[in-house]
């Protein structure tokens, strides 16, 4: 999906945050991009942030999947929105494909674009994953987002939470980038 149509979607997004009702159906009718460009564009972004994360390859070898959303797009102006799709890899092989998907309101202002990457560390995290109907980050497996100091602390060896995310690629407006409350659910392709 192109960046621009990534932008008018978020800002749908946002403009639909006032009405919940419409966002399932405005999600729904701007399906992204097909699913070979999608297993493409992951495997890209994850192999930008080991080049750039060495802590995340580390984890990486302990994880039991991987997460990976390439092109987040949030847009806000007090509403504010967030859409981009993913694909689940358990080891080798691509699982399921995923949508993440935020509302917020409050002073904000702006657009910008952001990938990130959740290691789930065990079956549970998987299971939780793939068994709720949508897991919004911060409630069910313990999630660690991992900013420069975190991963200065971290080791395989004190690697003790379900789930641990890096958000990368940052480009935009708007000040910070948080995915706290973010709605992750299972689409399908």
């Amino acid at each position: 999906m192109t960046n621009t149509r990534q932008m008018f979607l978020a800002l749908g997004l946002a403009a639909a945050s006032a009405f919940p009702a419409s966002v399932a159906t405005f999600d729904r009718a701007h399906a992204a991009a097909t699913s070979q460009d999608l297993n493409r564009d992951a495997a890209h972004a994850l192999q930008m942030l080991y080049r750039t994360n060495p802590v995340a390859e580390q984890i990486s070898r302990q994880a039991q999947a991987v997460l990976v959303f390439p092109n987040i797009v949030k847009a806000g102006f007090v509403f504010g929105g967030s859409y981009g799709e993913g694909v689940l890899n358990e080891g080798p092989r691509i699982r399921n494909y995923y949508n993440s998907v935020s509302a917020s309101w409050g002073f904000q202002a702006g657009a910008q674009s952001y990938g990130y990457v959740v290691f789930l560390m065990n079956r549970g995290a998987i299971d939780y994953l793939n068994e709720s109907h949508g897991w919004e980050l911060g409630v069910g497996p313990t999630l660690v987002v991992v900013n420069e100091g975190v991963a200065k602390n971290l080791s395989t060896s004190t690697l003790k939470g379900d789930a641990y995310a890096f958000i990368f690629n940052q480009e935009g407006l708007m000040a910070s980038v948080s995915i706290e409350g973010t709605k992750i659910s299972r689409i399908y392709r």
